[in-house]
């Protein structure tokens, strides 16, 4: 995992008050819960007493209650009542659950991955969804794979008319000029240009002229990706760590006109991500790196971008809590 960053790891829909929800993220079993005012928490999933999850217990009180010995914990983390010494006893210092930071915004939960108690106040998102004329509609689909190979198949502008022969790879462009890429350690935007090949050379990305057209592709660190189809359609996805061989891909649709068919076109993205995810769970290793035993090929420029940029976050980022049993690397 790349720390010191926010991650969509959930929908906020599923997360509703009067029931704590267990999910496994970045590796680790996370408990999410809100209090009676709706306010979010994330906790890891094991009480400081016997270690039994807490995501099967009950909300009470504004409380999470373990549902073995009855134990309750605050939105931070902090045992406030332990049963059996009696409610006006003190409760010792180390009851006390890691907890770590989460908002809620664009519909996402979001969980801030690192240490200290300093973190950034913004969330990455793209600016041209944050606008109240689109209709969303949202699909989750699980991928057996980790979560780097499932974004870098979004950057593989190759793959298209192979993987996708009949949907949006229509047309046998197999030539790939380019792509033009533009990579931060914020965001990759990519311009597909592909073309039928009638025997010409590929186009160097010096030789194509992106000037005033919107980005094909944008990737934004650590987890989330767009897809502009038209300037009414977009394709968003927010790829959740689960664990080192399995990920959650949020697949949102974004509509600006034809609101009355958003439940038609809901199924789109999904077709698309299930024909990939046909292929690239047949990927080894499951999780990519800078370096390994493969041919790249100049179309392959975003995947390399890509992990050059991650490499170099993952080994500018802190390391990880010392109690921290299992991480994502």
């Amino acid at each position: 995992m790349i720390p010191g960053m926010w991650y969509a790891v959930l929908e906020s829909h599923e997360v509703k008050k009067g029931k704590p929800v267990g999910v496994t993220r970045m590796a680790e079993k996370l408990v999410f819960w809100r209090d009676a005012d709706g306010k979010l928490s994330c906790l890891r999933d094991l009480c400081a007493h016997r270690g039994a999850q807490l995501s099967a217990g009950r909300i009470i009180h504004s409380h999470i209650e373990c549902p073995f010995h009855g134990l309750e914990y605050d939105l931070s983390g902090k045992c406030v009542c332990i049963p059996a010494n009696g409610m006006n006893s003190p409760v010792p210092d180390n009851f006390r659950i890691f907890s770590y930071p989460c908002r809620e915004e664009h519909g996402f939960v979001w969980i801030y991955w690192g240490e200290g108690k300093d973190f950034p106040e913004e969330i990455p998102f793209f600016d041209d969804l944050d606008d109240t004329k689109f209709t969303c509609v949202s699909i989750a689909d699980p991928w057996r794979i980790h979560y780097s190979r499932a974004i870098e198949n979004q950057l593989d502008v190759v793959h298209l008319p192979f993987v996708h022969h009949n949907t949006i790879g229509r047309g046998c462009k197999t030539l790939v000029n380019g792509p033009v890429v533009r990579a931060s350690e914020k965001e990759i935007a990519i311009w597909v240009t592909n073309a039928v090949d009638e025997g010409q050379r590929p186009l160097s990305q010096d030789n194509i002229d992106v000037a005033g057209r919107t980005p094909t592709v944008r990737f934004m660190f650590p987890n989330i990706w767009q897809l502009s189809v038209a300037p009414n359609f977009r394709i968003m996805v927010a790829f959740a760590p689960v664990d080192n061989e399995n990920t959650v891909l949020y697949l949102r649709t974004y509509l600006s006109s034809f609101r009355p068919f958003a439940f038609l076109v809901r199924r789109f993205p999904l077709i698309i991500a299930h024909q990939d995810r046909m292929v690239v769970q047949t990927q080894r290793p499951k999780k990519s790196s800078l370096f390994m035993h493969e041919n790249l090929i100049p179309g392959d420029r975003p995947i390399v971008e890509y992990r050059r940029i991650r490499e170099t976050l993952v080994s500018r980022g802190a390391v990880p809590a010392e109690d921290r049993q299992l991480v994502i690397k």
